[in-house]
């Protein structure tokens, strides 16, 4: 199950970030349809990526409840088919004058993020026991940063910024078509064989958290986390640090394009390179976590590594050496993105024994606002 979710929530990473890597190629096809001003134009493409974090404002509050009252195959089928029908909005706006089309797309797939962010720790909690939970959050949230990975890297392999735009929105109809298909490929495996639980809990402390999650007040377990110091100093710093790795992603494109013109392709790398090192974070700290279950440690290391990461890779811009860009975000990756799995399970450890979907889902929410 796992496994399949992580695929589910790969593409729709994918779909977060694949227009905006490609920013410039984008604001250049859809011109007659965007806004007059330069600034206008270079925001109404940051939005979007930043659309995926609006929606989950206001929704992230009913996506919960719904996890919790309805269960993991309810939620994981409505994500799989809002993000096949965002796909497939998508693939009608291939028109220069389409650019409205193509933002309702991407706030559908927007909505069905909401859905996909805050199962990972349930996911790990229903299927598996104790000595794995960490792990298996760590692979729920490595399947996402698969998807952020190939959504820096395929874009600008298959869209070029050539002069013909009748040659962009062929390439662009192959990416966006592809998308469609695999998304709706996704759904209908998602129907056919995800499950709401396992025959048996992995464990006697599984069955009775499942058994409390069943039958417990929603909005007193809000008001229990919103009351707990602890998760509060967890849910502003992981707001911060997972609201500066969105904010990397969304503007790599006109980063890069500033202090490398004409270099898109190489905004793609560096995305790439930042979330192949964050996988292997992701991974490293969901397995240290299970050996060792060193929270909090754990969290304050990370933390301090990544803001060094970050403080790094903001100066070493001005140097504008590719090679040494690559490297930083590489170091910048395994730290920020490591964090990711690190927080869910400390939120999960601290407010212990509410629901992981609800604590879940508000780190993601306080990471948006971020």
């Amino acid at each position: 199950m796992v496994g399949l979710f992580a695929c589910c929530s790969a593409i729709n990473a994918y779909q977060w970030i694949h227009l905006n890597i490609i920013g410039n190629i984008i604001n250049r096809y859809y011109n007659e349809s965007l806004p007059g001003t330069p600034y206008q134009q270079q925001l109404a493409i940051h939005w979007l990526s930043m659309v995926y974090m609006l929606a989950y404002i206001p929704l992230i509050l009913p996506a919960t409840w719904l996890l919790d009252r309805h269960g993991l195959r309810v939620v994981t089928i409505l994500a799989t088919l809002l993000n096949a029908l965002g796909a497939w909005v998508k693939c009608v706006a291939v028109n220069p004058g389409s650019f409205f089309i193509l933002m309702a797309g991407q706030t559908i797939c927007a909505v069905a993020q909401i859905f996909v962010l805050g199962i990972p720790a349930r996911l790990a909690a229903v299927w598996f026991g104790p000595d794995e939970v960490s792990t298996a959050t760590s692979i729920g949230v490595f399947g996402n940063q698969i998807g952020v990975a190939l959504g820096f890297l395929l874009p600008t392999e298959i869209v070029h910024n050539d002069d013909d735009l009748t040659v962009v929105g062929y390439n662009l109809s192959i990416m966006l078509y592809s998308t469609a298909v695999i998304s709706t490929v996704f759904f209908v495996i998602v129907v056919l064989v995800f499950r709401k639980e396992p025959p048996a809990p992995p464990s006697p402390a599984q069955a009775a958290l499942l058994e409390a999650v069943t039958h417990e007040d929603y909005r007193g377990s809000l008001h229990r986390l919103f009351s707990h110091r602890g998760f509060i100093i967890l849910l502003v710093t992981y707001g911060i640090n997972t609201g500066s790795y969105y904010a990397i992603g969304t503007l790599l494109n006109a980063v890069v394009l500033e202090y490398f013109p004409g270099e898109e392709v190489h905004a793609g790398g560096i995305g790439l390179t930042l979330v192949l090192s964050g996988v292997f974070g992701s991974i490293v700290a969901g397995i240290w976590l299970d050996r060792t279950k060193l929270f909090k440690t754990t969290t304050l290391v990370i933390y301090l590594l990544s803001f060094l990461g970050m403080t790094l890779f903001t100066f070493i811009l001005n140097v504008r050496k590719i090679a040494l860009v690559y490297f930083c975000s590489g170091l910048l990756g395994f730290f920020m993105t490591g964090y990711l799995p690190v927080g869910f399970e400390f939120a999960a450890e601290i407010t212990y024994p509410e629901s992981e979907g609800t604590s879940s889902g508000l780190l993601n929410a306080s990471a948006q606002v971020s």
